[in-house]
């Protein structure tokens, strides 16, 4: 048996947090706690991202070209330039994370035809729901000004741009990814996210070469944290559906969810929403209708997966809410659905997400990272209501907070739970039980992991206490089963 000495800080069921003086852990497991108000570092329970894509980090890490922190387009046009040197002839450029509110500009495709015409380059809104692509991209996925948009998504031809499942004819010519790959991918954006605490995650959306992946690296023990990933039922521009995947449960891995995409992006301006965006206008994008929705969770429901939908803007929440309603009425099961982000609720929206008793994951995050888009981009009746976690908690919601990453830079649980302060308009929650909604691994199907006796010994250990001491608490050392996956 092993003491750990220091300020145990371990919250119960309603999210109070109790300080020990330390804790024991045998076997890899919470052994006990001792009572009592304790010194040296401050020992928090692992901390949950409850959406996000740990492969798509990986790759950031690895492959593609970083573009988050790139603030204006002429720093693109030089990033571009030096990439497109050292690719071998032919190779696609690719990259992700532009953001026009930070580059001052969208890079379209008169921009990339100046910059890059020699070979194909597609860059990745940071949002992932819009596209930018040179004319080369263009022609060879055969996209030309006549090209219809499918449904669900957009071709802006003489921008360059697709959005939503229009990414669906660029994919199909894109390199392929190998099971290889992902598991490069997976081990990468895992380490990154153990750095920062995060000991269990939802990957938010797997094909099937990445559920395979995924299932060989569980199988070969390999996995660094626990993991419960979401089955895409759909590819973006195909309206064939990828078979259901076999339920799957082990002490590092769950298969129990599917993913479905109701709508867009809200800092790109495509999630759907009822009144016209500023300066953009429009009313972004509805990729799935209640009935719709309905007949693709249909099966998932009845095999026992639960469905976790994308849906941001208002109108994509009531068409998703309307869908589930049905769902359990009709269908009657012990299964708790979930809606991904959940931007823009009103009040009528958070009282039958409430009567339904759906889990809600939304990014307070965002409310930093993204602020200029909503500010920008929102008319202003919807300011109050965009991700606003206070109204979420009064409404008595069931919360489990996410990044999202990598569409956003920041992935500590503990900057997202300051940026829950930080609503558009009125009060934000407090630090406490922000962090709190980081802990919620029950949300993604895992089990509930507090450093309560007889669980699991996940741990974070802090430099400083972050209830008192946010900015300068750096993570020294993270467990998983009581072993040290990383020490910094």
């Amino acid at each position: 048996m092993r003491r750990i000495p220091g300020q145990v800080y371990v919250p119960d069921a309603r999210g109070r947090y109790r300080p020990y003086r330390s804790l024991w852990v045998r076997e890899g497991r919470v052994a006990g706690l001792e009572p009592g108000a304790g010194r040296g570092e401050a020992i928090l329970p692992g901390f949950h991202d409850a959406h996000v894509h740990i492969w798509k980090i990986g790759q950031l890490l690895t492959d593609l070209l970083d573009l988050r922190e790139v603030d204006s387009l002429e720093a693109l046009a030089g990033l571009l330039r030096e990439r497109d040197r050292v690719l071998p002839p032919g190779a696609w450029l690719l990259g992700r994370g532009w953001n026009e509110a930070r580059l001052g500009g969208v890079p379209n495709r008169a921009f990339l035809d100046s910059v890059v015409p020699g070979r194909p380059v597609l860059l990745t809104r940071t949002c992932a729901h819009i596209h930018a692509l040179n004319s080369k991209a263009l022609a060879l996925a055969g996209i030309g000004p006549e090209t219809p948009s499918p449904p669900g998504g957009e071709i802006r031809h003489e921008e360059g741009l697709l959005l939503e499942r229009a990414y669906g004819l660029v994919e199909r010519v894109l390199p392929r990814r190998t099971v290889e790959d992902y598991r490069r991918y997976i081990l990468a954006g895992s380490r990154y996210l153990l750095a920062r605490g995060v000991t269990s995650a939802l990957e938010a959306g797997a094909d099937p070469l990445l559920l395979e992946a995924y299932r060989s690296l569980d199988q070969e023990g390999l996995l660094p944290l626990r993991v419960s990933v979401l089955a895409i039922l759909r590819p973006d521009g195909e309206e064939v559906l990828y078979p259901l995947p076999a339920l799957h449960r082990s002490e590092r891995l769950v298969v129990a969810g599917v993913k479905l995409f109701a709508d867009g992006g809200l800092s790109g301006a495509s999630a759907a929403v009822s009144r016209p965006y500023r300066e953009v206008g429009g009313q972004g994008v509805l990729r799935l209708k209640a009935e719709e929705i309905l007949e693709l969770a249909l099966p998932a429901h009845r095999k026992g997966f639960f469905v976790a939908t994308h849906a941001i803007g208002d109108v994509a929440i009531r068409e998703v809410l309307a869908a589930y309603a049905r769902l359990y009425r009709e269908e009657p099961r012990p299964l708790r659905h979930r809606i991904e982000h959940f931007g823009l609720p009103g009040p009528k929206e958070l009282a039958l997400a409430r009567s339904l008793g759906i889990w809600v994951v939304p990014q307070p995050i965002f409310l930093k990272e993204l602020r200029e888009n909503f500010v920008r981009y929102l008319p202003e009746v919807f300011l109050p209501w965009c991700y606003n976690l206070r109204r979420m908690e009064e409404a008595g919601l069931s919360l489990a907070f996410s990044s999202d990453a990598p569409v956003v830079r920041e992935v500590s649980p503990v900057q997202g739970a300051l940026a829950a302060s930080l609503p558009l308009t009125g009060r934000g929650l407090p630090l406490m039980r922000s962090l709190f909604y980081y802990t919620r691994p029950e949300a993604s199907g895992l089990e509930a992991l507090r450093l309560w006796p007889g669980q699991p010994a996940d741990l974070v250990v802090f430099s400083e206490n972050p209830f008192t001491h946010p900015e300068e608490a750096r993570v020294v050392r993270v467990e998983v089963d009581g072993v040290a996956v990383f020490e910094g």
